[in-house]
């Protein structure tokens, strides 16, 4: 990654947690550790990363700290609102809840591997899975609608992979799931055959999709799908929320 990048995306990890609890991000605080061997247009690159990562979402950096280290260092606050009653924790799921993301995975994790171990790839699926390890998007306006619906019983977001998520919810709210639909992208199942992979290690076990996890009353299952659809994102139904 370039410092733009890695700058935006200190800004989108953030974003992400908020997308997950339904929370408007307004304000950042920025603390950088800058080494001194970083030249001026290197500072700038990371103040522009900064600044379009904050505005893609409507957020603005309002101040911060500056200091010099031995490592480069991006570190952030995040501040922002929401209604009490439109928070979403991770320990509500019930039993009978449908289990949703709002898109595929595994492709960062195999994104991740071209970029380290030079594994081959046509181009064209090439671009798409290294661009989301240096372009990664929050689902913000996802998280945001979706907590108006009353339809969300639970929701976290996936940068820590699919199974940890589903774990940390499992754990949260005391219940199990039955995952009968895993969203693995058809990139990911391409480029999992081409080398020899397993596409569902890369699946469940990638991390740094920034997708929501969410569990979803059945009864409010369309409505939270004409929402999410209504600010341009999706919902995928992968399985069901159990009691053990």
């Amino acid at each position: 990654m370039n410092l733009w990048q890695a700058s935006r995306k200190a800004i989108i990890m953030n974003i992400s947690d908020f997308a997950a609890k339904g929370v408007k991000p307004l304000a950042i605080l920025v603390s950088l550790g800058l080494p001194r061997t970083l030249k001026e247009k290197d500072i700038e690159q990371i103040g522009r990363g900064l600044n379009a990562g904050a505005r893609e979402y409507g957020a603005y950096i309002i101040g911060g700290d500056t200091n010099e280290a031995s490592d480069l260092v991006i570190s952030l606050s995040l501040f922002g609102m929401a209604k009490k009653d439109e928070l979403t924790l991770r320990s509500g799921a019930k039993p009978g809840n449908l289990v949703a993301v709002t898109g595929s995975f595994g492709k960062t994790a195999a994104g991740l591997k071209i970029l380290l171990d030079s594994l081959e790839v046509a181009s064209k699926i090439r671009k798409i899975l290294v661009e989301s390890v240096l372009m990664p998007h929050a689902r913000l306006k996802e998280g945001l609608t979706l907590s108006k619906t009353k339809a969300v019983t639970a929701a976290i977001d996936s940068s820590d992979g699919l199974a940890w998520s589903l774990h940390e919810i499992a754990n949260a709210s005391k219940v199990g799931f039955l995952i009968n639909k895993l969203p693995i992208a058809e990139e990911v199942e391409e480029f999992a055959e081409i080398n020899g992979l397993d596409p569902l290690e890369l699946t469940l076990y990638g991390g740094e999709e920034y997708e929501l996890v969410l569990t979803i009353k059945p009864n409010l299952w369309r409505k939270a799908e004409k929402a999410v659809e209504k600010v341009g994102g999706k919902l995928l139904s992968i399985g069901k929320v159990t009691a053990e």
